[in-house]
């Protein structure tokens, strides 16, 4: 028997795919798999090898860890 909470959860769920969904299309990732991401870094002059666990996990992801990090920080000193 379906209750209001368990409406309430599938309602939820269904909010937080359509907000992941977005975010997708708004980062140019939609569609992307694990086979679109780089294999090294594409960040100049770094060439480190990306991960095959952070590539499945971020799909057409194009920088290493620690060269995201970098781009994150000089985003937010701006």
């Amino acid at each position: 028997m379906i209750d209001d909470i368990d409406r309430a959860q599938a309602r939820e769920a269904e909010i937080l795919s359509d907000a992941l969904r977005d975010q997708s299309l708004r980062a140019g990732l939609a569609g992307k798999t694990a086979a679109d991401s780089a294999e090294v870094c594409q960040a100049r002059g770094c060439g480190e090898v990306i991960p095959e666990k952070r590539r499945r996990a971020i799909p057409g992801v194009q920088l290493c860890v620690a060269c995201q990090g970098r781009r994150e920080k000089k985003k937010g000193a701006r």
